[in-house]
């Protein structure tokens, strides 16, 4: 059972926030901002996919419902890892600039 978004939030807040580990392996830092877009993308996509039917002639019925959203996460980190929106450069420069502060 999912909790609801007032439990989930305050599991949130009470959560320990690791501090960012340096690093100056710039490959690793664009891996995970790609990562990082690729779960945001997966997110703003699965609406897209909630109103479609999976009956009739072409659905693929209970099997497609069960397995679009790992459809949607294959989907999202196609488009990630072919440039995305643009989010994981921004947020690998971001992460390296906090990370060459904090020296």
């Amino acid at each position: 059972m999912t909790p609801d978004i007032q439990t989930a939030m305050t599991m949130a807040r009470s959560a320990p926030v690791a501090a960012p580990q340096p690093t100056a392996d710039v490959a690793k830092a664009k891996k995970v901002s790609q990562d990082f877009e690729s779960v945001f993308l997966a997110q703003m996509l699965a609406p897209m996919f909630d109103g479609i039917s999976t009956d009739g002639p072409f659905g693929g019925g209970q099997g497609e419902a069960m397995f679009r959203s790992l459809m949607v996460d294959e989907y999202a980190k196609s488009m990630a890892a072919q440039g995305g929106i643009g989010l994981a450069d921004t947020v690998a420069k971001e992460l390296l600039r906090v990370q060459e502060k904090s020296h």
